[in-house]
C-alpha cells in the first residue's frame, strides 16, 4: 500500500486500548465516563434534550454517532499512548498549546471532535512517515 492508501486509514483505531467495544457495540457509558461527561454535555453532543439522554440500546441517534466519533478518536490517541489509560486520560484532560491552548476534552465538549480528529490525524500520519 502506498503512503496516501495508508494515511486514509489513519483515522480509524486499529485496536481496543480502551475496552469500548464488545460483540454488543459501543458501551456509551464506557465512552462517556472516561470523558467524565455529564447528562449536560451529553445532552449538547447529541443536540437532544436532556431528558433524552440515555446510554443504552434506546440511545438516540445523534448522540449514538456523536459517541462513536468520540470513542474512536479516544482509541486512536490510546493507541499512540500503547493503550496506557493514565497518559490518555492526562491527554485529554492537558491545555494542549496546538489546539489553541484548551484540552482535547474541551474541544470535545464544545462539539469541535471533528477538528480534534483531524488534528490527531495529521500527527498520527507525521509518526507513521517520520518513522514515528
Amino acid at each position: 500500500m502506498t503512503t496516501s492508501h495508508k494515511a486514509l486509514f489513519q483515522n480509524i483505531h486499529q485496536s481496543d486500548p480502551l475496552k469500548f467495544w464488545s460483540n454488543h457495540g459501543l458501551d456509551y457509558r464506557a465512552v462517556s465516563e472516561f470523558l467524565g461527561f455529564d447528562n449536560n454535555e451529553l445532552s449538547k453532543l447529541g443536540g437532544v434534550s436532556k431528558q433524552s439522554v440515555r446510554l443504552d440500546n434506546r440511545i438516540p441517534q445523534d448522540l449514538k454517532e456523536s459517541l462513536e466519533q468520540i470513542a474512536n478518536i479516544c482509541s486512536l490517541v490510546a493507541e499512540y499512548f500503547n493503550g496506557n489509560v493514565e497518559k490518555t486520560v492526562l491527554w485529554f484532560k492537558t491545555s494542549n498549546s496546538q489546539l489553541g491552548g484548551i484540552s482535547p476534552r474541551d474541544m470535545i465538549r464544545y462539539g469541535r471532535y471533528k477538528k480534534l480528529l483531524a488534528f490527531i490525524t495529521e500527527a498520527r500520519q507525521a509518526n507513521t512517515s517520520s518513522g514515528g
